[in-house]
């Protein structure tokens, strides 16, 4: 049954089955990518450094809205596993600057490579009709998350 021409199909039930969708392929996303085991605390940490470039704890934490001593521990793994290190605050002598290391960078590309392929393998399977809807679906779940 084509549900998006059916005027039957209530918002409810559009949100819902949206929201089942996106967190079924999230799951399997980061099933399919995560070679190295990390979980996802400390995959985030990792992205996000990746992303700005070196920070504190608590600005991690304030990133990720969680509390400082959860990042803390967070990085305090990530730092025995050798894919971050710690470094002065160039302005400020009481606070520390967590960087990826070579390893974290690699980690990061590995997760991204893996998470690539899988999916590129997925979606070869579709029809070339599947696929523009898909790129259509991208485009209106891009609008929903910058949506206010």
């Amino acid at each position: 049954m084509n549900t998006l021409a059916d005027p039957s199909i209530s918002l409810e039930m559009t949100v819902s089955e949206l929201s089942l969708a996106i967190g079924q392929l999230l799951r399997r996303l980061r099933a399919e990518s995560n070679p190295d085991g990390l979980s996802w605390s400390q995959t985030v940490a990792l992205s996000r450094l990746e992303k700005m470039g070196p920070m504190t704890t608590a600005d991690l934490a304030r990133a990720e809205s969680v509390k400082p001593q959860s990042m803390g521990a967070t990085l305090a793994e990530l730092e025995r596993e050798g894919l971050v290190t710690r470094n002065p605050h160039p302005t400020d002598g009481r606070q520390v600057l967590f960087t990826l290391t070579d390893e974290g960078v690699e980690a990061r590309r590995k997760r991204s490579a893996a998470k690539q392929k899988w999916l590129l393998a997925a979606m070869a399977n579709l029809d070339p009709d599947e696929r523009q809807t898909l790129l259509t679906a991208a485009a209106l779940i891009k609008r929903l998350g910058e949506a206010e």
